[in-house]
Order: structure tokens, then sequence, then C-alpha cells
């Protein structure tokens, strides 16, 4: 019996990936945004996805799953967006803005979950944020656990992530629970050329002018430990998570980027490890490791999409899936089909190596020896990462939680064919 998780403010599944990779059972995802949920469902299909914002789900309900059945899960996972700072004389956990930290709080308790792990950005740990730390860490001493401190802030580079990538982590642990500690850093980690050397320019391919995937081959003669890992190669290679059945075959999401001549020159001029002073896009460094990949913003605060790194060997910037190298995603994993969509979705994961080795932790304080599941899992429809907002809505048979705006009139708009489609995957999921 695998222990079980559940993640909540899931995203595409980064954090679930690298926990399922330490052994663990993922039991239910919560997610608001319908896209990245039907993402999350056609990579981890043998878990329950729940697209609602974590106010509207109860513990009750969590606990009512059938993987389940009234038990309390082993971990509850996630990172709660924090936007409101004290005032003097108030709490910041008091400011509306950060109602989804005492979600996160209020289901750890409600669900009686073993052990919890919250991760954010390091903002939070210098300042006047400290002092809303300060308040979440107390918070959870209230509802009865244990924390690790004092807290860490780990950086993805130190766990076999070529990016720099800093995040702070709690973990705590009901109490009577053993607390884990920390992962140990890794004295060496692999370079943005062992993450991307073994995969073919995307520029080679007129069909990824259309299309996010392609079938081609890697560039075998330069793969690294590395690049083996991410393909898959070995048993090892799926650490203790479970084997997926995917088309290994295919390059995807790879759609290409058409830059202009005068941009590809500032690119090629530009040193490796430097920023091109023009766009502010940085060079990845061959022999060093990415800076960090943002997400941009969603489409109701304009839907920017952050910059996504300048190719060190070619003079363009990086696709989803290069991108999803240096995040730690392995080639099986899918994102959506556009270039925003996967981009902010990468963006707004947790490198799955980092969630892993924090995971490892919990299990080995939970006295538990990881097996490797002989189970392998068939991914989703592809169908399913192809779905725009209104489509992915009705799947899932919510409305838009997003505003989608027409470029002209700034008026809201939902396609009722979009809408049609939407229910008709639903309808053979059900079939």
């Amino acid at each position: 019996m695998r222990p079980t998780f559940i993640d909540l403010f899931s995203g595409a599944g980064g954090m679930s990936l690298g926990f399922e990779q330490a052994g663990f059972d993922p039991v239910a995802a919560v997610e608001i945004d319908p896209i990245h949920a039907t993402v999350h469902e056609f990579n981890f299909p043998h878990c329950a996805t729940i697209p609602r914002s974590v106010t509207e789900v109860s513990g009750e309900e969590l606990l009512s799953l059938p993987a389940l059945n009234g038990s309390s899960p082993d971990v509850v996972i996630g990172g709660a967006p924090c936007q409101g700072f004290s005032l003097i004389g108030q709490r910041a956990l008091d400011d509306p803005r950060n109602s989804l930290v005492k979600d996160f709080v209020r289901i750890v308790r409600d669900t009686q979950a073993r052990y919890f792990v919250f991760e954010n950005v390091k903002g939070l740990t210098v300042g006047k944020h400290k002092r809303f730390l300060d308040e979440i860490v107390e918070e959870f001493r209230l509802i009865g656990y244990e924390l690790q401190l004092p807290w860490k802030v780990l950086n993805a580079r130190d766990y076999g992530v070529p990016q720099d990538r800093q995040r702070l982590i709690l973990i705590g642990a009901r109490v009577g629970e053993t607390l884990p500690d920390y992962p140990e850093v890794q004295s060496v980690g692999p370079s943005c050329g062992d993450a991307l050397s073994d995969l073919p320019d995307a520029e080679e391919f007129d069909e990824l002018l259309h299309n996010d995937s392609v079938r081609a081959s890697y560039r075998d003669t330069l793969t690294s430990d590395y690049a083996r890992e991410m393909r898959c190669i070995s048993n090892d290679a799926w650490h203790f998570g479970y084997v997926r059945d995917w088309d290994s075959t295919s390059i995807t999401s790879s759609l290409r980027t058409k830059h202009t001549d005068i941009s590809r020159r500032r690119f090629r001029e530009t040193e490796e490890g430097a920023v091109e002073p023009i766009s502010r896009f940085f060079k990845l460094p061959r022999s060093g490791v990415s800076n960090t990949l943002r997400a941009g913003t969603d489409s109701a605060r304009g839907a920017f999409t952050s910059p996504r790194p300048i190719h060190y060997e070619f003079d363009r910037c990086v696709t989803v899936r290069e991108m999803a190298r240096l995040h730690g995603f392995p080639d099986w994993f899918r994102f959506h089909v556009t270039k925003w969509h996967g981009a902010r979705q990468i963006g707004n994961a947790v490198p799955p190596p980092l969630a892993r080795a924090v995971a490892s932790q919990l299990i080995g304080a939970m006295g538990v020896v990881p097996n490797r599941p002989k189970k392998t899992i068939c991914q989703g429809e592809q169908s399913l990462i192809e779905l725009n907002m209104a489509q992915a809505a009705s799947y899932f048979g919510i409305d838009v939680p997003i505003g989608k705006r027409d470029r002209k009139s700034g008026a809201k708009k939902r396609n009722q064919s979009e809408i049609e489609e939407g229910r008709m995957i639903a309808e053979r999921r059900i079939a």
C-alpha cells in the first residue's frame, strides 16, 4: 500500500509528479484553472481532479473520495498564493487576499493529514513578509503540527535541476509523527547542455510551425545521463512512479516561434550567460544553469508571457519542451499545446526533482520502503491538452472562472460550439 497525498493549487502537476516518483499515490488535485486541470488529468488519470477553488473544497469532501474512504491522507501539499501583508495591529492572515493560505491550513486540519508541505516564493522570508511567514508557522502549531525549523529556502539547482530556482519549503508533521529533515544538497547537477544537447532543433521541422509535436530522432551521440533520464531510457528513470504508456518516437511541446532576422542577429551576438539588451532575454550557458523560468500572467491580467531564454546553440528562444527539460519534467509529460499555456504551466510548477527530494524525506520519516509499481498507466485523451478555456470549463461542467476578453470590445464572451465540444469530450470520458 503506497502512502497518499492531496495536491492543492496543483497546476499541471510538478509537485504531484515529484511525490509520485518518491513513492506516493496522488489522491486528488485541486486546481481552479480548468486548462491546468485538464492537463493534470491527462498526465495523472489515476488521480481525482477537482476543478474548483480550494475555498470551495471541504475536508469532508476530500475524505469521502474512494481512494481515501474516510481515512486521512498521508500528506497535503501545495503552494497557496500570498498577496496581502500586515498593517499596524493586523495579522496578514486576516487580509482577504491571503484567504487561500488559511484554506490550506483548514484542509490540513480538517483532513488530519499526517504531514504537509507548503511551498512559496523566497520573498516570503524577507522584510515585512517574514512577519506573515511567522503567522503561518504559528497557525500550523495551533492546529497541532510541528514544523521543521528553521524553515529553508531550497534551490532546485541543488537537487538535480539545471535551473537557478529558489523556493521556500515548509515541512510539518502532526504531533506524534516523526518530523522529516530537509534533503541534503547534491554536490554536482546537470547543465543546460546536459538538458538540451540531445534534442533536435525544432526549426528543422516545418510541422512545428502549426503543431506542437513531430516524429523525430534524438541526437543520440550527445545524450547525457540527465537526458537519458528525461527520455526514460532505463527503469531507474521512472524512480518509484508509474510507468506511462507513451509514444517515445515523437518530440512534443515543441511549437516553433517565428523570430525576425534582426532578433536572430541580436540573439546570436549575445554571449552565453548574458542578457540580450533589447529583449532582455537571458541566453543559456551550455555549461551552466538556466535563470528562473517564470509563468507570466493569466488572461484576467492581460495574458503576458514571461520571456523564454535564448538557446545557447540556436538563434531562437527555447521551446516549451526545452523549458520542461530545464525544469526536470520528463519527455512523456505533456503540457497544453499552445506556447502560452505550456510555458505558464512550467513556470508555475515546482520542479519535479526538487519535489521528489522533499517527498523522499517524508517517505523516510514515515518508515516506508518505496516500491516500483507494476501497473503501467495510459495517459488521457490528446484532446484534453488542446482545449481552450471555454472547452475545458465545459469538460468539467463548470463556468469559466477566468475572464476571456474580446480584443476589440473587452467584453467577455463564450463560444457555444467550443462549449459543446468540451461536453462531448466529457461524455466520452464517462462512457
